[in-house]
């Protein structure tokens, strides 16, 4: 029973008030949102809906519609409610005759917090009623002849008149569950008169006609007014003093009020119970693996693709967390993180690999082999996290970089070739920064102080002001006036000439294309500009300081300022020039706003791939996004696995993935998983050199035991590296159909001598995730220790200790020598505040010295530094070991001869 003088609907509200403070001591942000929709102006319930949605901790959104708005005007901002994750149920205040079937099954049923839908009525008559929502109407018509009156219902005869639809068939429903004789009928009814006479309780569906009077209720008959214009406050109620009928059926409204808002907290219940980790329900893709294996290219098409919608939907995206492109693949919004943000992280493991010979040891193989091998065999959640490939190597020299074999992501035709983009947006974003250097130049060169300062800042519509960037740059130079006109012609003169010296532009053009001829060139020959020729350089799209940005970037906003504080060269007196001195890194961020959100794909076992970001791997850390990273770590959940893959060698790759990513992101490694081939060691052991597009000697494909002993120096450094960061190895030996038994073993023992947590074979080129289930099982056991991770230096170490460091612990250098150029920069950067950046060696990725040539582990040689560069938005300064190509070549018989299209098909050929 209800207390005495309660409001309908007060316990209620206290109850659910009490159960979402308990979901919000586990997450403190969880807030649930009702949505409203409300066709015409009765406001008469909105007050009383905020009220107790105030009242018990809930947030109310009306949606305001004209009275006239016709079926389709609804079903769109029920559409859209449906897809906003920020609102968790969804209530329709319509007149009576807009209650369509179309209208009413719009509403996604895990929303639809008043019970309307088939789905929600289905599970109800089913016997599901803890499954679903149940109308709240009806609900509270049960609660109050129960409690309030005091009404047993066991055999009682009642008649529903004038219901239609969800609330008929609700309510028949739960009388005939409280034991009651139910029966149903509309106001036109011939028997109508008798009916009421024979019934014991009477609930009014609708408004009651003028023609039928009320003398055929007979007295003490308990009646209830539940209809739709009764409740939107259209109709009075029924006299409470004739013929017996109760004075309590105002109360109906209330109550069913309040157990909306009971609904409501069950709805947010249920999502919060959604995002928290589980295991997911992922249907893998089947293999088929032939033999001999065919192509990569063969392999991708010959599986079809999951929807990209439906792997989103199989990890737990929701639907507005995506943006598709094509088929199978999608881009994910950044909001997830938000949504996400209390959910536990999973593992984190970094592919690396041992010095590698030219053709490359199959990391990326590896990742995809092993996080198809920890989902579609072991039923455990993973990601990959890959870099998207330039059309550098895609046309020039190395082909695909999806994997390969039966190891790969598909398809690898779209991820080869263009993606979603991000590289064609860097490619845009650099160059228009590279245009804006030297036209400032340009300008400076040709105008007056007042002439340029009048031109930076025109009077559009008699109105003179400065724009957001330009008042940002006053507060930098100490000038803190807004009004254009106040500045003296010092102050103009100091904010308008940024006064480049050419001679120290760091800043250079870039294309997605191996093309030598643009490693040196001479820019501004044509009459109009003036004389100002300087020579310059192309490098190629994914060495630009702003793919760095993409990849080390934790949001929107952080982006945006590390594209600002990019800098491009110093001014005549020594000082840093930036996009942001150059007024255009808003541009910058206009053009990578799509960018920064990672792209979803898949393997080719139907498990989840992040293609993001690719920075160079010397030049710069040669990483996957730390964004990719991050969304898939909440996606994966408590106990699942994110593999990430770094560039090159561990020496490289790794060294940088540790000390800048890890810095970045704050994020722990859990494993690294050491890929090694008996090819590459046999390499290191004094095998013949490895060339590309070369046949492989007979050293390389007959058994040599020795060669495989000596070589695995190189293995055992590589193993010492992960350890000085305290990260337990696991050997990945990729296996080649080449490798006999004893090499494999051989490998694996001495591996394991050298402090690698474990060594396995592995098998996934051949035969997929199947052939690498003892890799992931290592790799569950390795990431079950407790991590010791730790950097290799402070930051706030001076930069020459910083580069010393690197050199003798990870390369094995007994020492460095720093041309005077290279110490000149130092001192310039330190003096500029830059000396507290990690580094990034920018180092041949074939020796674990600065000689390509020098196999194995070298040992007491002198590490040269030619020269030290700086990427201050990407946050890292890179020293520079002998002479650093960034704009690749193409070789005489390039990839592109074997890539065409089949233009009847429109199926590529030919890509690896």
């Amino acid at each position: 029973m209800q207390p005495r003088g309660a409001r309908p609907g007060q316990e209620v509200i206290q109850n659910s008030k009490e159960v979402l403070s308990l979901l919000q001591e586990k997450t403190p942000t969880f807030k649930p949102v009702l949505a409203i929709i409300q066709a015409g102006d009765d406001n008469l319930m909105q007050e009383v809906n905020q009220n107790l949605a105030e009242e018990a901790g809930l947030n109310i959104t009306h949606i305001c519609l004209p009275a006239e708005s016709g079926e389709d005007e609804i079903i769109d901002e029920i559409l859209k409610i449906n897809e906003d994750s920020r609102v968790h149920g969804l209530a329709l205040q319509i007149a009576e005759t807009s209650f369509s079937n179309k209208i009413l099954n719009a509403l996604k049923p895990e929303k639809d917090v008043d019970g309307l839908t088939d789905v929600n009525l289905g599970k109800l008559v089913r016997g599901d009623a803890h499954e679903c929502f149940i109308s709240p109407v009806a609900r509270a018509v049960i609660e109050l002849l129960e409690k309030s009156v005091g009404v047993s219902l066991d055999g009682k005869k009642i008649l529903v008149i004038g219901a239609h639809g969800s609330l008929e068939a609700t309510l028949q429903c739960l009388f005939q569950r409280k034991g009651s004789m139910t029966m149903s009928s509309q106001w036109k009814t011939p028997q109508l008169q008798g009916k009421l006479q024979e019934a014991d309780i009477v609930v009014l569906g609708s408004p009651k006609p003028e023609e039928i009077p009320l003398s055929w209720i007979q007295p003490g008959t308990t009646v209830f007014n539940c209809s739709h214009d009764f409740l939107s406050g259209k109709a009075a109620c029924i006299s409470s003093g004739v013929h017996g009928i109760s004075p309590i059926a105002e109360d109906v409204s209330l109550l069913a009020a309040a157990l909306r808002i009971q609904n409501m907290v069950s709805s947010g219940r249920r999502w919060l119970r959604e995002q928290q980790h589980r295991r997911w329900r992922l249907h893998c893709l089947k293999l088929q693996p032939l033999s001999p294996v065919p192509s990569d290219i063969e392999i991708s098409r010959a599986q079809t693709p999951k929807a990209v919608e439906i792997l989103a939907k199989e990890i737990g995206l929701l639907a507005d967390e995506i943006e598709i492109y094509g088929k199978s693949k999608a881009k994910v919004r950044l909001s997830l993180l938000e949504r996400l943000k209390d959910q536990a992280d999973g593992k984190y493991v970094l592919v690396a690999g041992i010095t590698p010979t030219p053709l490359g040891e199959g990391k990326s193989t590896v990742t995809i082999g092993l996080v198809q091998a920890l989902t579609a065999h072991l039923n455990v959640n993973s990601f990959a996290c890959l870099r998207q490939p330039s059309q550098g190597p895609t046309f020039g020299v190395k082909g695909g970089a999806a994997g390969g074999g039966y190891a790969q992501v598909i398809p690898m035709e779209e991820f080869n070739l263009h993606l979603t983009g991000d590289i064609h947006a860097i490619t845009a974003a650099n160059n228009l920064l590279a245009a804006a250097i030297d036209a400032r130049i340009l300008h400076e060169n040709t105008q007056t102080d007042k002439a340029l300062y009048n031109r930076l800042v025109p009077s559009v519509n008699g109105v003179r002001e400065f724009s957001k960037i330009q008042l940002a740059r006053l507060k930098r130079l100490g000038i803190n006036k807004t009004d254009p006109s106040a500045l003296t012609e010092e102050e103009m003169r100091k904010f308008a000439r940024l006064d480049i010296d050419p001679s120290t532009i760091t800043w250079q053009r870039v294309v997605d294309t191996n093309d030598r001829f643009l490693r040196k060139i001479t820019i501004g020959q044509a009459n109009t500009e003036k004389g100002c020729s300087r020579q310059a350089q192309f490098d190629i799209a994914v060495a630009s300081e702003i793919m760095a940005v993409l990849a080390l970037t934790d949001s929107l906003s952080d982006m945006k300022e590390r594209l600002g504080r990019m800098v491009v060269a110093s001014d005549r007196n020594g000082q840093p020039v930036t996009a942001d001195d150059l007024g255009v890194t808003g541009a910058l961020t206009v053009l990578m706003k799509d960018a920064i959100k990672p792209n979803l794909m898949q393997t080719l076992e139907g498990t989840p791939v992040f293609v993001h970001a690719g920075p160079f791997a010397n030049i710069a850390h040669g990483n996957s996004s730390v964004l990719a990273d991050k969304i898939a770590l909440k996606l994966v959940g408590e106990g699942g696995f994110v593999v990430t893959e770094a560039g090159f060698g561990a020496d490289i790759g790794m060294e940088k993935f540790f000390n800048i990513k890890c810095r970045a992101s704050g994020l722990v490694p859990s494993v690294v998983v050491l890929v090694a081939t008996v090819r590459a060691l046999k390499m290191h052991g004094g095998g013949p050199s490895v060339t590309a597009g070369v046949p492989l000697r007979k050293e390389y494909t007959e058994e040599n035991l020795q060669l495989v002993a000596d070589g695995c120096c190189n293995l055992e450094k590589q193993i010492q590296i992960a350890q000085l960061f305290g990260v337990p190895v696991v050997v990945a030996l990729n296996v080649f159909k080449t490798d006999t038994r004893a090499e494999i073993d051989l490998v694996c023992e001495l591996a394991k001598r050298a402090g690698a947590f474990n060594a396995v074979p592995c098998y996934h080129w051949s035969i997929g995730g199947k052939g690498s289930v003892d890799l992931a099982w290592a790799v569950r056991e390795a990431a079950s220790k407790e991590s010791r991770f730790q950097f290799l230096y402070d930051v706030q170490l001076p930069i020459v200790e910083k580069i010393r460091t690197i050199a003798q612990s990870v390369y094995g250098a007994k020492d460095i020598e720093l041309s005077p150029e290279a110490q000149s920069k130092i001192d310039r950067y330190t003096e500029q505040g830059f000396g507290n950046l990690p580094i990034c060696m920018a180092k041949t990725h074939l020796s674990l010295s600065h000689q390509p040539d020098k196999k194995g582990v070298p040992k007491g040689f002198i590490l040269p530094i030619s020269d030290v560069r700086a990427s201050i938005g990407a946050g890292f300064i890179y020293p520079l070991v002998g002479t650093m190509s960034t704009m690749p070549g193409l070789p005489t018989r390039p990839c592109f001869y074997d890539i065409d299209l089949d233009t009847e098909t429109e199926q590529v050929k030919g890509l690896f």
